[in-house]
């Protein structure tokens, strides 16, 4: 289901720019000089499409844009930048990170940590491309104008949102506001999801994973008409900062980018122009390093280096706290400091102790590169964007051109550490982040002559891929980007190769193959828009089909299984329901809660001397990475307790074994379609937590969110979308669940790119912002 106009109705519109968006070449930016005008027109499901004559009007109609929609979550973001959260909400309330919730006193001793660093002072200090450019810089100061201007129309007492209507924290935000916001993101997938090792000195610390994705850039050998395509699916929180805001930046001649952007960042991340599209997906590269310090001896805050003690550097950061009853305390924190970054308190002995070393910690490139990557007239210029900024934070790139090209990279800021290095310096064996001796300077990052920084790798050491199929990622590593052209020749710390692929992988290459092959039912081999459409929101579960055979040759043997407990349970009525089911996880398909409760209790703890894949007939054979692990292991004895525990659960508390994602699953009042990822399902979605007696999960967080399929066509792009949490946070816009239930319903929007079709829109309504 696509939605679009039905009917034409002729809209006034401030047309003395429209005749210059057909100029293709770039033109020279005039200074705003403080002076900011901007047109938002907005049409279905509230879409701005901000009209500015330069970057400063740009910022400033996209910053009123946003305001008019989500100013109650900005003003929120901006108390946790700021680190004074404790200071309104108290100090043990969590904080409002949808990726790393921790307590509001961490989270303030961190921002406070951070802004007393000075770092971000010192990187808007640098000339470009080290620091930001001044189209960059307009942008921001102009988005910042903008935002503030909504809020002093409109006033705080006369918010629409009742979230944060009449609130003593909602106010102007800065610049720096932006800034922080910026080098925040950058931080995502280092320092930022350390915040309780860092702040919290002396206590334990925990790591949050970054937000994953799905991605196909489809070239002119696998597309029906010979385009380029492009499907961005990238699964990020649904609530709070880290949501996606959809909109249309213009400037006649110059700028011309249509798709997603993280709340409060002026530029597209994910989306199209004219003739390229692109869109990311979380890397599985090492992108920080943690460095073990041995400590001088009686000396606990000085550290050895080549056999030379250097002291530690001290920071001691005040938070402002309210207690229960109004009354504010301050709170102070010591943090310490190394020559590699931050000491953790975590791990800290009288012997050693930890410190992090993120290459983003001072890294805004990436909003410049996006700029660039925006007037990128085919893949050629969107490299050389990214091998001029190198600033991409902690993902691959992924796109497509007109001319039927596909490309992918992890043009991911790594540190530069080469295989023997790691090997020779690994001070400690962590699964999931290198430890490297920091006692010597032979551990230190090396360096690329290709490198915009010291401490990275270069251009020409990133794994890349051109084609003229297709590449695809999952958030595997690059390995088999297209198992083709298997990619192997880069730094294990860039993701591992010949390793077993998670079953989100596995089903997207496999759709993949199906549809080149005809094997889909969904017409002749290759892609049209619709077929990629319908490919990504297909809501098939890999794991059922890899495993319900053996459960249903099971079935007819052991009608009778035993729980964990030993009590003994009747199953026919679950395997009745199992073999009926459609084997997707579509609102009403009845059974996939019923394998999901299955499937995870196969996966959940047992006893140590079990392997976790010990459930599956035929084991991983890296010769074979695309059809094994398979098969159950039906004599395993975890197989017969899992399905006996599922089924006395949903017995015990009366839930019917039909039990439907449509039932089970809900954003609001919204039920949502859609299974996890770790059953092998592409588009899915992440619930707050376990089914409950009730039969309802807690409500859907995180999952497909903006999810854009484009096709690059000879007349210009043609475009679906939908953002799977609408457009608005606010509960009294129109937009708050109107795109949720298109979402529920498996349908799409069809985009208004060009000034004929945004015209055509007979919903469409005009603001203009004059000084």
């Amino acid at each position: 289901m696509i939605v679009t106009c039905a009917r034409r109705l002729a809209v006034p519109l401030v047309t003395a720019l429209v005749g210059a968006l057909l100029v293709v070449a770039p033109a020279p930016v005039r200074a705003a000089e403080d002076r900011y005008a901007a047109d938002i027109r907005r049409t279905e499901y509230g879409l701005p499409h901000i009209l500015a004559k330069d970057h400063g009007g740009l910022g400033y109609g996209y910053g009123y844009a946003f305001a008019q929609d989500n100013l109650c979550v900005m003003a929120s973001w901006v108390l946790t930048l700021r680190g004074e959260r404790s200071r309104y909400f108290g100090a043990e309330a969590m904080s409002d990170d949808p990726v790393d919730p921790v307590s509001n006193l961490v989270s303030d001793v961190y921002y406070r940590g951070l802004q007393a660093s000075g770092v971000l002072r010192r990187v808007l200090a640098r000339p470009a491309p080290h620091g930001p450019g001044a189209e960059l810089r307009a942008l921001v100061d102009g988005y910042v104008a903008g935002f503030n201007r909504y809020l002093s129309e409109t006033g705080v007492d006369r918010l629409p949102d009742p979230t944060c209507r009449g609130k003593e924290w909602v106010g102007p935000i800065t610049a720096t506001d932006v800034w922080t916001n910026l080098l925040d993101l950058g931080r995502l997938g280092g320092s930022s999801s350390f915040k309780e090792a860092i702040a919290a000195s002396g206590q334990p610390g925990r790591r949050s994973p970054a937000p994953g994705s799905n991605a196909y850039a489809i070239g002119r050998e696998a597309t029906r008409d010979g385009h380029g395509m492009l499907l961005a699916d990238p699964h990020f929180p649904w609530n709070g900062s880290r949501r996606f805001y959809q909109v249309h930046l213009t400037i006649p001649g110059v700028l011309d980018v249509s798709g997603g952007s993280l709340y409060g960042t002026p530029m597209v991340q994910i989306g199209h122009n004219a003739t390229v599209a692109w869109t990311h997906t979380v890397s599985h590269a090492q992108h920080l390093t943690l460095y073990q310090l041995r400590l001088v001896p009686g000396l606990r805050t000085s550290y050895l280096v080549d056999g030379r003690a250097e002291p530690m550097g001290r920071q001691e950061v005040s938070v402002t706290v309210r207690d229960a009853g109004g009354a504010t305390r301050t709170v102070t924190t010591t943090l310490f400091t190394s020559r590699y970054g931050p000491v953790l308190g975590t791990g800290w002995t009288d012997r050693t102790a930890l410190a992090l070393a993120d290459p983003n910690a001072a890294n805004l490139r990436f909003a410049d590169e996006w700029l660039a990557m925006a007037v990128a007239r085919d893949l050629t210029e969107l490299r050389r964007a990214q091998d001029t900024h190198q600033g991409t934070s902690f993902v691959y790139t992924l796109a497509a051109d007109a001319k039927g090209g596909t490309y992918f990279a992890d043009t991911s800021v790594v540190p530069h550490v080469t295989d023997e290095q790691a090997e020779r310096c690994r001070a400690q064996d962590d699964p999931e982040t290198l430890v490297l001796d920091g006692s010597t300077s032979a551990c230190l990052w090396g360096r690329d002559a290709d490198a915009v920084e010291p401490g990275i790798f270069g251009p020409a050491a990133q794994p890349r891929l051109t084609r003229a199929d297709y590449v695809t990622n999952a958030n595997a590593s690059p390995w088999l980007t297209n198992p083709k052209a298997p990619l192997t020749d880069y730094p294990r710390v860039y993701g591992d190769v010949r390793t077993e692929r998670d079953l989100r992988t596995r089903v997207g290459l496999d759709m993949i193959a199906r549809r080149l092959s005809d094997d889909d039912g969904l017409g002749a081999p290759g892609f049209t828009l619709e077929s990629l459409q319908r490919t990504a929101t297909g809501k098939r579960n890999l794991g059922a089909e890899l495993l319900r055979p053996g459960l249903r040759a099971l079935c007819r043997t052991r009608p009778v299984m035993t729980s964990g407990d030993g009590e003994r349970i009747d199953v026919r009525g679950a395997c009745a329901t199992l073999a009926a089911w459609d084997g997707r996880a579509r609102l009403d398909s009845r059974g996939a809660i019923l394998w999901r409760e299955f499937f995870l209790r196969l996966n959940g703890p047992h006893r140590r001397s079990d392997k976790p894949t010990s459930w599956w007939k035929v084991p991983f054979d890296p010769e074979r990475p695309l059809t094994t692990p398979r098969g159950l292991d039906t004599a395993n004895p975890m197989v017969t307790t899992a399905l006996a525990d599922t089924v006395r659960f949903f017995t015990a508390n009366d839930i019917p074994l039909t039990l439907t994602p449509g039932q089970a699953q809900r954003y609001g009042a919204v039920p949502v379609p859609g299974c996890t990822e770790g059953e092998g399902c592409f588009d899915r979605i992440r619930t707050g937590g376990p089914l409950g007696e009730d039969g309802r999960y807690p409500e859907v967080n995180t999952g497909s969110s903006f999810m854009m399929a484009v096709e690059l066509t000879p007349a210009g792009p043609r475009t679906r979308t939908v953002l799977t949490y609408s457009l608005s946070a606010n509960p009294a816009s129109p937009y708050h669940a109107d795109q949720t239930e298109l979402f529920s319903r498996g349908g799409w929007v069809k985009e208004r790119f060009t000034e004929a079709e945004i015209r055509e829109c007979p919903r469409l309504t005009t603001t203009s912002l004059r000084p």
